[in-house]
């Protein structure tokens, strides 16, 4: 940032994950326990609702899988796509009527604050309408704020002319099992159909991977996109038309893999890049609309449902990270094939070392979603507008998947910390996943050109010795000097053959069985054999791939730096600093985090620290760990681990171009199931906060935590922008390399005098 009354102009650049003395055990999007289900599925052992008699089994719509929809041609690289149709000339019920099929799964939201009994209140305050209901099933919440559901049994209510009437209890399961969203849909649907009908499913959310709807009663349990394919495949032979839409009232659902899937069974999708508050949808809004205006469409409703979601986050000042947008379905499949086209031009282009660490280096700044940071926890999701920008100095078609993205986005809006989202994000890797993470995304993926182009990067790392093995672990290659690396020689050494059957096609999506004792469709579970190597990547802090032209020293104006070599230069995609504040008694370096305070000269390869001194504090004077969570030309946003009134959080601080700082609130993160917390807390006078810190001994480098000292707010709560107080500090370059692996320098120590200013110490 500016130092206030400057005139540096800093490089932007991307945040640091890991330094070289501390490698903590770091909470991602996706937990080994999130992907247990996966392993392989087990049948629900209580009792189910007997169905109608039909054997489900012996139906498949136009003789399609819904794992054969996307087909890819490895000869000539073109995508077909083969939907499975409805008739929409014969409606699902009167005209003028709507129906929508609330999933609600309370979890900790119901449990903690009442979040679900606010939106059932709301649902029931809608204006009186014999057109208009919700169909409602909860269950999820370990207990409930209200007097008509409870944490024992699945209920059925619905909602309609200002009364909430249950028609049906069910035994209790988890919500975030196949069998128990089937069995609704399959119930809410020939009970209560209408001509217009939409599915909602309320509860935290993950993204792609880690899908939706959280059952606190079962393990925090949830569904995977590809258990909500199974579910909505159950029932789609008892439909004449698709849903009109299904929404999210969740965060991180807005993805083009999950508009793939639900392209199969809806006209329009709603759903959200980023976090959504507590608050959710306005469900008093959304009934009012559909009274007034029965023969809506689901995009007419949906830019309801977007407007008036807007407008509850901006009531209560909670609008900076919103994001919601209405998808039309029926134009995905033209994005999906651009898409498929740009990934293709992507994954050849990544043949070139240059175009591979520039694509990467971009992508790493494209907007992202859900933290993806060190305190907070991973989602990787990224803007999928922004990482076709992203590549599109290297690749053909980047203009033609933004031009299709535009068309798919019906209407869209975003609060003022994600102004340019582009409406739907997608899975990239930003922090390597585990095998189970990347044979799910194997599983759900829009490319075969994709796959590889991440394949690629995370056998590259495997190749470039990050696991800590010898040369010969995967690529029996010696490692070859000209080339700085062992796992590529002249003719190659990526094969994508896998992807592809013995007639050259590579199709999407899983395989699928049927479960009679459910009555619904279940997904076989991902192979994650090719992607067991994923498993041994570790961060080193010593990258093989970084090679320096002059070595990090302190020059003779006091200016830290160092040159990297050309072959380095292709092989880096991102440089930063990270700084530690000595303890008072010297046995212990306190990590503060990153800065942006770096003079980067990507041309030559030159990159010297430009740190002014100045950091984040409380009004008290402890300096803040704060880490890098988005930002853009006028703004930053930082994440800091703390305990607010005793609970372990992150405090989310945005700072302005002109230095101006604000404090957004405090946000959990992402939990060890893989949910993104909903609500970002706002501070209030008398709240407590202690800081947090990583640590590391100074004398053992054992990694270890640091507390510092309670600060009572006092009127408005504010962070100061300022010199860092007198002290000694540390201070190292950290260099990420393509493939996740980094580099740190060694330390130098600097020291701030009473007066702020910043010196090295002279080595």
């Amino acid at each position: 940032m500016k130092k206030k009354g400057g005139t540096r102009k800093i490089t932007k650049l991307f945040s640091c994950l890991m330094s070289l003395f501390l490698i903590f055990t770091l909470l991602s999007g996706c937990s080994e326990e999130i992907y247990d289900e996966y392993e392989e599925y087990e049948e629900y052992e209580g009792e189910y609702e007997e169905g109608d008699g039909t054997d489900y089994s012996l139906l498949s719509p136009d003789g399609i899988s819904m794992n054969k929809v996307l087909n890819v041609d490895k000869n000539t690289g073109e995508m077909t796509i083969n939907r499975p149709k409805h008739d929409p000339e014969v409606p699902m019920g009167e005209e003028g009527t709507w129906t929508i099929f609330v999933y609600l799964c309370g979890s900790d939201l119901e449990s903690g604050n009442g979040a679900a009994t606010d939106d059932l209140i709301e649902m029931q305050s809608a204006s009186t309408s014999d057109n208009v209901r919700f169909v409602v099933e909860t269950g999820g919440a370990n207990s409930w704020n209200n007097e008509y559901a409870s944490a024992d049994a699945l209920h059925r209510f619905v909602i309609q002319n200002e009364e909430i009437e249950e028609v049906e209890t069910v035994n209790n399961r988890s919500m975030g099992d196949t069998a128990t969203l089937t069995d609704f849909l399959r119930w809410g649907v020939k009970e209560y159909p209408a001509e217009h009908m939409g599915v909602v499913f309320w509860n935290h959310g993950g993204g792609s991977i880690t899908g939706v709807c959280y059952d606190e009663n079962f393990d925090s349990d949830s569904l995977s996109l590809i258990e909500i394919d199974s579910a909505f495949y159950s029932i789609f032979n008892e439909m004449t038309d698709r849903f009109e839409f299904v929404g999210f009232d969740a965060c991180l659902m807005g993805t083009v893999e999950t508009a793939n899937v639900l392209a199969n069974y809806a006209c329009y999708m709603i759903g959200s890049e980023e976090l959504e508050p507590g608050s959710g949808w306005d469900y008093a809004a959304i009934g009012n609309f559909l009274a007034n205006n029965p023969n809506a469409t689901g995009e007419e409703l949906g830019k309801e449902v977007c407007d008036s979601y807007l407008a509850a986050c901006e009531a209560i000042d909670d609008s900076a990270e919103a994001t919601l947008a209405v998808i039309n379905l029926e134009k995905v499949d033209d994005l999906l094939i651009a898409f498929n086209k740009f990934a293709k031009s992507m994954y050849e282009s990544g043949d070139n070392a240059e175009a591979l660490s520039g694509m990467i280096r971009e992508i790493r700044y494209t907007e992202n979603f859900g933290g993806n940071d060190k305190s907070e926890g991973f989602t990787n999701m990224v803007d999928l507008g922004g990482l076709a920008d992203a590549c599109s100095s290297f690749t053909s078609g980047s203009d033609d998947v933004k031009n299709a993205l535009a068309q798919v986005i019906s209407y869209k809006v975003s609060g003022y910390n994600h102004e340019t989202a582009g409406g739907l994000a997608m899975y990239y890797p930003l922090q390597v996943g585990g095998s189970q993470e990347l044979a799910f995304f194997e599983s759900i993926s829009i490319s075969p050109y994709y796959i590889s182009f991440i394949d690629r990067q995370n056998l590259g790392a495997s190749y470039a010795g990050t696991a800590g093995g010898n040369e010969d672990d995967y690529s029996g290659e010696e490692y070859n000097e000209e080339s700085d690396a062992y796992w590529y020689d002249e003719d190659g050494w990526y094969d994508d053959s896998y992807y592809y059957d013995e007639d050259d096609n590579w199709s999407s999506g899983c395989e699928y069985e049927y479960d009679e004792s459910a009555g619904c469709y279940r997904s076989k579970a991902p192979s994650k054999t090719h992607w067991e190597y994923a498993d041994n990547i570790k961060e080193t802090g010593e990258s093989k791939l970084v090679r320096f032209a002059s070595e990090p020293a302190i020059d003779d104006e006091g200016i830290y730096g160092f040159s990297l070599d050309s072959k380095s230069l292709e092989n880096v995609a991102a440089v930063y600093a990270t700084v530690y504040q000595v303890s008072d008694d010297g046995k212990d370096y306190i990590e503060l985090g990153e800065t942006f305070d770096v003079d980067a000269d990507w041309e030559k390869g030159t990159f010297k620290d430009y740190f002014d001194g100045y950091w984040m504090s409380l009004p008290d004077g402890q300096n803040l760990a704060t880490y890098v969570v988005d930002y853009d030309e006028d703004f930053i946003v930082y994440t800091s681990p703390i305990l607010l009134n005793g609970k372990e959080t992150n405090l989310r601080i945005r700072q302005d171009a002109e230095g101006n700082v604000t404090i957004e609130g405090a946000w959990d993160g992402i939990g060890e199931n893989g949910a993104a917390a909903r609500s970002v807390v706002k501070l209030k006078e008398g709240d407590v906060i202690i800081p947090r810190y990583y640590s590391m001994d100074a004398e053992t480098e054992e990694e270890g935590e640091w507390q510092g000292s309670e600060y009572k707010i006092e009127g408005t709560p504010e962070i100061v922008y300022g010199l860092l107080s007198e002290a000694d500090f540390l201070y190292a370059f950290c260099i990420d390399d393509i493939y996740y692996d980094y580099y740190l320098t060694d330390f130098v120590a600097f020291n701030v005098d009473e007066n702020g200013q910043t010196s090295f110490y002279a080595e």
